[in-house]
């Protein structure tokens, strides 16, 4: 087990659904992303780094019927399943760290808020981009979210690495062009605040 599955799965195990810092009752922008990205019910969409986020709640209550949802806790994915109830059959759930996954399908819509930014070593992030690229066909969507430029600097006691829409743009490279980016202030359970940014990308070839 990874020093980051033992984080993880730590955090999941001691702390509450909504006693996380990124904890959203509604996740609104992202749902609003994917619609954008791929209105199509059938469309394969991931949720890397999802854990215990409602954003998949979100997506069967809208009719998407192909899902997936990635993380490396187990903890973090039985919240979400037990929440769920019989619809987590739907779902295909997949504990796995990635910057080791080792996709087997690919997809049409590829979504992570708050995952990416964890990797603060370059080989990790260029790990997470090659698993993206076996993973999105030519004409797939890519959604990431992270921490913005004047976000915190640290996030579950951990460093992040900050972003915006042109530091990811060049971190996955000239395949990927960018369709839109959003700005967000993450509100907390807690009531502080944290600058985020959404940025969309399409595959060309």
């Amino acid at each position: 087990m990874s020093d980051r599955t033992t984080h993880w799965d730590n955090v999941y195990a001691t702390k509450g659904e909504a006693e996380v810092s990124w904890y959203q009752d509604s996740p609104a922008i992202s749902l609003a992303m994917i619609r954008a990205a791929n209105s199509d019910h059938d469309a394969a969409i991931i949720d890397v780094g999802g854990g215990a986020s409602r954003l998949v709640d979100a997506l069967l209550q809208d009719g998407y019927r192909r899902l997936t949802v990635l993380d490396l806790s187990a903890n973090a994915l039985d919240v979400a399943k037990k929440r769920i109830g019989a619809a987590a059959s739907m779902v295909d759930w997949i504990v796995a760290d990635d910057t080791t996954w080792h996709p087997t399908r690919t997809y049409d819509v590829w979504h992570d808020r708050a995952a990416f930014h964890f990797l603060t070593d370059p080989s990790d992030r260029a790990a997470y981009v090659e698993r993206l690229r076996s993973a999105v066909s030519p004409g797939g969507q890519v959604i990431i979210a992270t921490f913005a430029p004047d976000g915190p600097e640290k996030c579950s006691g951990l460093p992040v690495q900050r972003h915006d829409s042109a530091s990811l743009a060049a971190e996955l490279g000239p395949e990927f062009e960018l369709v839109e980016t959003r700005s967000e202030t993450h509100h907390t359970p807690w009531q502080s605040t944290q600058a985020f940014q959404f940025s969309r990308f399409r595959r060309s070839r």
